[in-house]
């Protein structure tokens, strides 16, 4: 006790002067003065900056998981979309040939047929599947490019399957571990990519490693209309990666005097040097698919 009396009597003038700040202030706010409400302007000017940062704050915390969110969301809008383009719809028509009948006479003649009926069936010729994954690293400067993704067999993922992101298409898987798995990106001399322009003309694309911000695809013919901004996708011929998704846009058409046909330069529609999140997209009807094509090709 005599310790605080002791420090009250060493800081009785500080804090004497801290007890009237604080009774002239609480005097000010609470008069209806020009100085209180300047008083009272200023003390919520610092609350609402106060409140704005720690908005900042919670917003900055709360980001993976909105992100998560996003991601999930977009996952199932992707397969909303694709189990209406994987679908076709077809109409068979069934008709009747007339039936003869024979008379007393020996004579025939003809009982008018039945209508032509027609019967509809929706076709499937795709399953896809997506898995969200975070990009743990990412080469663009060799000759082949890898990706490293945070997700393994144990969450699903397989060789084979696509990789795309929101903006287009990345690679596909080549390697995977337990918790781990390499993609092969398209931005490698070894990728080639079954690509279709905006009329339907289809090619194949590969990276420009002379130019590595550009793919190429040659021979393409005299009578293709396009022009720099056109849009190129991928083709539902492959069984690496799902159809219709955006490859990148023409930049310039060169056309060869030697050969006849057009070489298409292509700017990528994918940022390879800020990959951050990709899906993983798996077609579950590929087996059956690959093992018909294969069986046949060996006939």
């Amino acid at each position: 006790m005599r310790n605080v009396l002791l420090l009250i009597q060493r800081f009785f003038n500080l804090i004497l002067f801290v007890f009237l700040e604080v009774i002239c202030f609480m005097l000010l706010t609470h008069a209806r003065t020009l100085q209180g409400d300047d008083v009272l302007s200023a003390a919520n000017t610092v609350v609402g900056l106060i409140y704005e940062k720690r908005s900042a704050l919670i917003y900055y915390i709360s980001l993976d998981k909105m992100n998560d969110s996003l991601l999930n969301e977009n996952v199932r809008l992707h397969k909303a979309l694709a189990s209406l383009t994987a679908k076709d719809t077809v109409f068979d028509l069934h008709s009747k040939l007339p039936t003869i009948l024979a008379s007393d006479t020996g004579s025939t003649a003809s009982k008018a047929a039945n209508k032509d009926t027609t019967s509809k069936h929706t076709l499937e010729y795709a399953e896809y599947e997506y898995k969200t994954a975070m990009v743990i690293n990412n080469s663009t400067n060799n000759v082949n490019n890898y990706i490293t993704i945070n997700r393994g067999s144990n969450s699903g993922i397989a060789k084979g399957m696509s990789v795309i992101t929101g903006t287009g298409l990345v690679g596909w898987v080549e390697h995977v571990s337990a918790h781990y798995a390499t993609v092969l990106s398209i931005m490698s001399k070894q990728q080639v990519v079954s690509a279709r322009l905006k009329d339907g003309t289809y090619g194949f694309s590969y990276w420009d490693n002379e130019n590595p911000t550009q793919f190429v695809m040659k021979d393409m013919p005299q009578q293709i209309k396009v022009k720099p901004g056109d849009s190129v996708f991928t083709t539902s011929y492959s069984r690496l990666f799902p159809p219709d998704i955006l490859l990148g846009t023409v930049i310039k058409s060169v056309f060869n005097k030697h050969n006849g046909y057009y070489q298409l330069y292509l700017k990528p529609s994918v940022n390879f040097r800020n990959l951050q999140y990709v899906y993983v997209v798996q077609n579950k009807m590929i087996p059956e698919r690959k093992q018909l094509e294969d069986s046949s090709a060996k006939k």
